[in-house]
């Protein structure tokens, strides 16, 4: 594997690159949630970065090793994805659960305020956080993502997840992904090949997507028929915020994006032109956007 990151970014901090795990509690028992943690371990400065529904805590490969000179990053999978294990309860993977994992891995990290970037899901994981009393979250990066979730994107959501087939070999499961994974806009072959390579575990008969297939049960048993409306919790942050956006998005609408820079924290808001649900930070140009907004004072 780092073979594959070095080819990618071209060697440089990635080689810094560790994989560990963390304990936590679910309502069953106990679980371990892995992470990758990027820079100097003894740096006190620290980046959370945190992926969407179905994703894992490499998405964040190139942002990380780009901003690991100033912070000691860390990209969790969070509890039923990549690494992470699986748990027993399908009812109990939400944000509940989520925050309570998170609180324990910025236990483990030792930092008492940290930096957060969230796609999608890791963001309204962020925004529940920030929103808190004393919340640890000094800056906040919300991508693609803010308090109203439109019911066409969840029903879309639901309607991939948790289907996916099981992948003779490793070109059919990158042709599926690319296909499902199009609003990301256009990456480039080797983005993809490392898209999929980090998204897959071998299996009996090829290969299946890393995550947990009862995360789609929890969209499908419920069906949402309207948008869900989370402004209280919007609004209760204080923190310096930026919500980028995909130009193309359904998930995050342009009427709800601007008014996020009225209220609330009151966002710094910028735009990804040719991007649907969810800029994947992994060009030159949109990690800039995430560097200039977390190292400007």
């Amino acid at each position: 594997m780092l073979t594959g990151i070095k080819a990618l970014f071209g060697g440089g901090s990635a080689t810094a690159m560790r994989e560990a795990t963390v304990r936590c509690a679910n309502p069953q028992g106990l679980h371990r949630m892995a992470y990758t943690e990027w820079g100097d371990p003894e740096n006190p400065d620290v980046l959370m970065c945190v992926h969407g529904l179905t994703r894992n805590g490499r998405d964040f490969d190139a942002l990380a090793d780009a901003l690991s000179a100033e912070y000691r990053v860390i990209c969790p999978d969070v509890v039923g994805r990549g690494r992470s294990d699986w748990l027993p309860a399908n009812s109990a993977y939400g944000l509940p659960q989520y925050v309570s994992d998170m609180m324990v891995l910025l236990a483990r990290s030792g930092a008492e305020s940290v930096h957060w970037v969230g796609t999608s899901m890791g963001g309204l994981i962020g925004m529940a956080i920030a929103s808190q009393p004393d919340s640890p979250i000094t800056r906040l990066v919300l991508n693609d993502v803010g308090p109203v979730i439109t019911a066409a994107s969840l029903q879309r959501i639901g309607d991939y997840v948790g289907k996916a087939p099981v992948f003779p070999d490793f070109a059919a499961a990158e042709h599926y992904i690319r296909a499902v994974s199009a609003p990301f806009g256009p990456l480039t072959d080797a983005q993809w090949q490392h898209l999929t390579q980090t998204s897959l575990r071998a299996c009996d008969g090829g290969y299946e997507m890393r995550y947990d297939p009862a995360i789609g049960d929890v969209f499908r048993a419920a069906p949402v028929l309207e948008d869900v409306d989370l402004w209280p919790i919007y609004d209760a942050i204080r923190c310096p915020t930026l919500v980028l956006r995909g130009a193309q998005s359904d998930l995050l609408t342009p009427e709800t994006h601007h008014e996020m820079g009225q209220r609330g924290p009151k966002a710094k808001l910028l735009e990804v032109s040719g991007v649907g649900h969810a800029p994947m930070l992994m060009d030159a140009a949109q990690i800039a956007l995430i560097q200039d907004f977390l190292l400007t004072t």
